[in-house]
């Protein structure tokens, strides 16, 4: 399937903000009226139902409680972005922010604002997975599960998938290679109890199940989890006769190489530190103004 087909596809990799318009999170809705294109405009909330595709599958109920908690003393700030059910004239699926419909629904209020944008299934997936990966609320295997999804029903390569989400190819890779760990292995994953750096290190064992409950048993960080997965790479390799792999790069001290996977995991995108006593400089590798965007945006903390 040709990525190049449609023009929406730079329009949405350039994230939600680009479909529906700058919204800030310190305006009523009469700001949010002036703001969003076309307007916002409430609905009862019974109207409204979740998106099936929606990658993210888990909702914390401390999370729900303390947005139901604001929602009850300031009300929705960011209109809910849905799309008309087909043939139902007051019937709108959630293309982003079920979490705010969620707790809406705690926080006992009737009607929510709503934007209504006109998308198809794929865009409507597009959307959902940017806006969560863009607030950080999808937890490792939900966003490899997105990115599958993306794969597997529209044809997408990781290129595109790196392109619209606005992260480096490696990262999503790596991130989709998340699901070939044994479920037992992504139930750990998905509960926190594993880190996706855990879980990275544990890709090329042999019995990554065992090493798992190792480490949350004994608690062992990404800077052990990974020595130990090299040294067992290492014997595995004169096991079978043959001489273990030597490093592409120079050897970073252990810190260093620990903080530079943390700050790339965090950012998806390439970092590159380079240490000299207590002086130094960090590098970010962006592949699109997309991307650059999103890293000033990190930065301000917006």
């Amino acid at each position: 399937m040709a990525m190049a087909e449609d023009g929406g596809r730079s329009r949405l990799g350039r994230g939600l903000a680009a479909l529906i318009g700058d919204m800030g999170e310190d305006g009523g809705a009469a700001n949010e009226r002036a703001r969003v294109p076309g307007g916002a405009r409430k609905v009862p909330l019974a109207f409204l139902r979740a998106n099936p595709r929606n990658p993210r599958r888990s909702f914390a109920e401390a999370d729900l409680e303390d947005l139901a908690a604001s929602i009850r003393e300031r009300g929705i700030i960011q209109p809910i972005v849905v799309r008309q059910v087909a043939g139902e004239r007051d019937a709108y699926e959630i293309v982003a922010g079920e979490r705010r419909w969620r707790a809406s629904q705690r926080a006992g209020i009737h009607e929510v604002p709503i934007v209504v944008v006109e998308v198809n299934d794929r865009e409507a997936l597009e959307i959902a997975i940017i806006e969560n990966v863009q607030r950080a609320d999808l937890n490792p295997l939900e966003e490899a599960a997105g990115y599958q999804s993306l794969a597997d029903q529209f044809g997408y390569s990781q290129n595109d998938l790196a392109r619209v989400i606005g992260k480096s190819r490696s990262h999503v890779a790596n991130t989709m290679r998340l699901l070939r760990l044994p479920e037992p292995v992504k139930a750990y994953l998905a509960d926190g109890r594993l880190s996706a750096g855990h879980a990275r290190a544990l890709l090329t064992q042999d019995d990554p199940e065992a090493l798992a409950r190792a480490i949350v048993e004994q608690g062992m960080n990404v800077r052990a989890i990974e020595a130990l997965a090299q040294e067992l790479n290492v014997a595995k390799a004169e096991a079978a006769g043959k001489p273990p792999k030597k490093p592409k790069h120079p050897a970073l001290d252990a810190d260093t190489a620990a903080l530079q996977r943390r700050l790339s995991d965090e950012l998806g995108l390439s970092v590159t530190l380079k240490h000299d006593g207590e002086a130094g400089e960090i590098r970010i590798r962006y592949s699109s103004l997309d991307q650059l965007d999103e890293v000033c945006r990190r930065l301000a903390g917006v």
